[in-house]
């Protein structure tokens, strides 16, 4: 099985770290290659990025073509409606993985991220994935995305800090790590805290290889049926569906 993850920001370090946490979960057999564009925001933190990173998202699943599934590797899910438009091959977002997961193993989650301005974008993920109920809190650790690839930051006690909180004022049970850049940190955060931290990165490549096995293919049939046949002008001409 071969499963492509996609970084949709630029910055390879935090892509070599999400590749380690996507073999690590991989089962035997499962291929795993991680990759990010070379053109779009070096780091995705609200609206703008976001939007200016979806087209090299689109631009790697495009260019693996025979993936046997994806995973978008950004919190936010930047990109998962489009990518599942570009594919027949399932594609999970590592949110939405996260989020499913962390319903399965407590009453209660909350989700710890980066910035403050990341909170309502995954506060609306979670209504549209019908799992707003389960979440207790986001909270935000107000740590930027590229200082989690800073070795000397003190970014890991700024997020063990927040989900101290989540636990004594939240009521959470679980937690969920709020960044793809977080991949590292879950297995020893666990531990530290005694509830269950969650990775999106692990979860979505189990999720990935669940569907394969099952046979499972996104649904043509309606949201996700490709694009229709037209001109794209301009830089974005690479793009345009086939005519």
């Amino acid at each position: 099985m071969h499963i492509l993850v996609v970084n949709p920001n630029t910055t390879s370090s935090m892509t070599r770290k999400i590749g380690a946490a996507a073999r690590a979960a991989a089962a035997a057999g499962t291929e795993i290659v991680a990759v990010n564009p070379d053109f779009g925001p070096a780091s995705i933190e609200g609206h703008y990025d976001e939007a200016f990173s979806v087209p090299g998202l689109i631009a790697e699943i495009k260019k693996a073509g025979d993936a046997d599934a994806y995973v978008v590797a950004c919190f936010d899910d930047t990109g998962l409606d489009a990518a599942r438009c570009a594919t027949e091959a399932p594609v999970v977002g590592i949110g939405e993985a996260a989020f499913h997961v962390a319903s399965l193993v407590a009453g209660k989650f909350a989700v710890v991220t980066t910035l403050a301005r990341s909170v309502r974008a995954i506060e609306h993920n979670l209504v549209r994935y019908g799992l707003a109920g389960r979440c207790a809190k986001v909270r935000a650790s107000e740590v930027p995305v590229l200082e989690l690839e800073v070795p000397d930051s003190t970014a890991r006690d700024r997020i063990s800090a927040e989900i101290d909180r989540a636990l004594r004022e939240d009521a959470a049970e679980a937690i969920v790590l709020g960044c793809a850049g977080m991949a590292d940190l879950a297995a020893a955060l666990s531990q530290e805290h005694d509830v269950p931290v969650i990775d999106g990165v692990a979860c979505a490549v189990k999720l990935c290889e669940c569907l394969v096995s099952l046979g499972l293919k996104t649904s043509k049939s309606g949201a996700y049926a490709p694009p229709r046949a037209k001109l794209y002008s301009g830089m974005f001409a690479p793009f345009a569906p086939p005519c």
